[in-house]
Parts: structure tokens; C-alpha cells; sequence
């Protein structure tokens, strides 16, 4: 049976499915899901992550992370942990350029978050030279200082939509007509915990939202409170979600959400307030990766790079660079929030 017939099968016995759920099977069925069913990064896949455009994305992040350890006193135990991390090239990178920061990789403890066996598999592949540990629950998180990375991991959370009706907000569902699958909109209820929303929306306004993101931020937060550390998010949304920005992507393409599920990737932007308030512990102002990167010498090391680079590469090289900083690009679409201890200072790169 595909995921479509059984996702089917599932409604036309219980009714209308809520997108989180449906965004869930899509991605996590044990058999037929996006993650667990097949590696979807790099030019084989269906889309191209930062970490998979140019090494200099890690070794920025890494350098960030580690004067962050730098700063607070060089603990002597600390969990370098990584939510989502694809292939295991942004870990990679990392721990090839903080190499040069004494101390820093013989005290990181690497820890990777990842619910896919297939993704897991190619991870261990990509950090063979490294120990590595393997969590299942991201808020399960070890009683030592966090040092952690967050690249396009909170997009990939399941979200529920709401859409504005009067004092009240009508639930998005994927239901059945005619034997497609479609969406549709409950009835109009009160939602409680969407009640700050009722003051800058208007009726017909689509906002989203995704709680299991908030007990993953908390416990993240409590760590770096608690034993030190910080966190740095990196994902496309801005501030506030609002409007539908659930997408698929299938071959570097958008498809239909509802075409063909477990076959394509699906996503919605991160509201990083949202985010921000779950965390009880210090954050950055919002910062566009671009900015973030060029705070951090990206074209310097690009410059560094290229002088050993020369044709087809050295073009390569430079679209790279460019796309992952220029504002038309991911300049601008992706953001940065960092977490720190309250008492400390924002990491490199996200200074106010």
C-alpha cells in the first residue's frame, strides 16, 4: 500500500486528518516516509542544505561555537550536539576546522539527533574518524555544558494552521473529496493559546503553529542555563508566522503537498518568536544568515580558498559564496537566533 492509500484509508475511517499529523506520516512512517525511506540531501536528492553548498557554513559555525567555549572558561566536558544533521557534513566540518582550537574537539562529546535509520547510517559513514553518540529524543539532552547546531531542523517540525474567523480560528485539515486528497477547514473554536494573535490578525489570515517545538527549545535552554554553552538555530521563517508557507520539494522543485506524500519533503517556515519565548535562557536579536556569516570572515576565508582554485572550481566556489550570504539568495531568507547563558554575551556572528 503507498503512504497516499494509506493516508486515505485513514481519513475516510476517522475523519479529516490535521496537517501536523499528515506532515508526520509524511516524513516519519516507519515504511513508507520521506526520512526513513531514502538520503533526500545533495544534488542526488530533492534539495541542497548550506553545509552541502560550501565547507566554509561549518567551519563558521564551528569557529562561533568554539569562542563561545573560549569565553566560558574552556569547560572540560561538553556535548557538541547537532539537531537534524543530515548527512553529518556540517559535524564534519566543524570538527575539522575547530581542530586548531586547543582542547576544544578532545573535550566535545559529538551527539546527533536523528530519528532516520537511513540518514543515520550515512552519518556514521561521513564521521568515522569521530565517536559519536546518537539521540533519539531532542529533549533528552546529557547534564553537561551544550554547544549545539540547529540547521534546518525546526522547518521540518509538523505544524498545525489556524485560519481567523471572527473571535475564533478554523483548524486546516487534509480531507478526502471525490477520492483526492484536499484540504478544508473545521469549525470555527475558540483557541486559547492563540489568543495574542487575535491583536495583529484579521478575519481569512492564516497563521501557524508548532508546539513540538517549544519542549525541545526549553530543555535546550535549561542545559545552557544550568551547565553553560549555547545554541545556534539556523532556519528560513522570520520574527512572526503568518500566512501558509507549508511546502514540498521534490527534486529541487515545488510540488503539491498533497501530489504524492512520503515522495517529496515537506516544510513551513520557523516563527522565531516562538521559538525565543520557550527559551529560558538568554537570546540573540534575529539575524540574517548573511550578515551572520560576513560578521564571521566568510570572505576572507573564500578569498583564502580561492587561491588554489582556478576554472570550473574556482566558479563553483564563488556561486557558493554567494549564495549562502547574498541577500537575493539565502542571504536574507534564512535566519540566525543564538541561545546563551543570561549572564554571558551573544555568540560570534550574532552580536546586536
Amino acid at each position: 500500500m503507498s503512504l497516499r492509500a494509506h493516508i486515505a484509508a485513514q481519513i475516510a475511517a476517522d475523519g479529516p486528518m490535521r496537517v501536523d499529523t499528515f506532515m508526520a506520516m509524511c516524513l516519519l512512517h516507519p515504511t513508507l516516509g520521506y526520512y526513513t525511506t531514502r538520503p533526500p540531501f545533495g544534488q542526488a536528492g530533492d534539495f541542497i542544505t548550506a553545509p552541502e553548498i560550501s565547507q566554509m557554513f561549518g567551519e563558521m559555525l564551528g569557529l562561533s561555537l568554539a569562542q563561545c567555549w573560549l569565553d566560558q572558561g574552556q569547560p572540560a566536558r561538553f556535548a557538541l550536539v547537532e539537531f537534524g544533521p543530515g548527512r553529518g557534513t556540517l559535524m564534519a566540518d566543524v570538527l575539522r576546522a575547530t581542530r586548531g582550537v586547543p582542547g576544544f574537539v578532545e573535550a566535545a562529546e559529538v551527539m546527533l539527533i536523528e530519528a532516520s535509520p537511513a540518514l543515520r547510517a550515512v552519518q556514521r559513514e561521513t564521521l568515522a574518524d569521530h565517536a559519536v553518540r546518537w539521540l533519539d529524543d531532542p529533549t533528552a539532552l546529557p547534564d553537561l555544558p551544550i554547544y549545539a547546531l540547529a540547521n534546518e531542523f525546526f522547518d521540518a517540525l509538523p505544524i498545525r494552521q489556524y485560519v481567523r474567523d471572527g473571535g475564533g480560528w478554523r483548524e486546516r485539515h487534509v480531507g478526502l473529496e471525490g477520492g483526492r486528497l484536499t484540504f478544508g477547514l473545521g469549525p470555527a473554536q475558540p483557541q486559547p493559546a492563540l489568543k495574542d494573535r487575535l491583536a495583529d490578525t484579521k478575519d481569512g489570515d492564516l497563521i501557524e503553529e508548532r508546539s513540538s517545538a517549544a519542549p525541545i527549545v526549553d530543555g535546550l535552554g535549561q542545559r545552557i542555563t544550568a551547565q553553560g554553552g549555547a545554541a545556534l538555530i539556523i532556519d528560513y521563517g522570520d520574527w512572526r508566522s503568518l500566512g501558509d508557507t507549508l511546502q514540498a520539494v521534490q527534486d529541487h522543485a515545488p510540488v503539491d503537498p498533497l501530489h504524492d506524500p512520503g515522495a517529496a519533503d515537506l516544510t513551513a517556515h520557523v516563527d522565531f518568536e516562538a521559538l525565543a519565548a520557550a527559551a529560558p535562557c538568554a537570546h540573540s536579536r534575529l539575524t540574517p544568515q548573511g550578515v551572520f556569516l560576513e560578521r564571521l570572515g566568510i570572505t576572507a576565508r573564500a578569498q583564502q580558498l580561492a587561491t588554489s582554485l582556478d576554472g570550473a572550481a574556482l566558479e563553483q566556489h564563488i556561486a557558493a559564496h554567494r549564495r549562502l550570504t547574498h541577500p537575493a539568495e539565502m542571504g536574507n531568507l534564512f535566519k540566525v537566533l543564538a541561545l546563551y547563558p543570561s549572564a554571558g554575551t551573544p555568540p560570534p556572528g550574532t552580536e546586536a
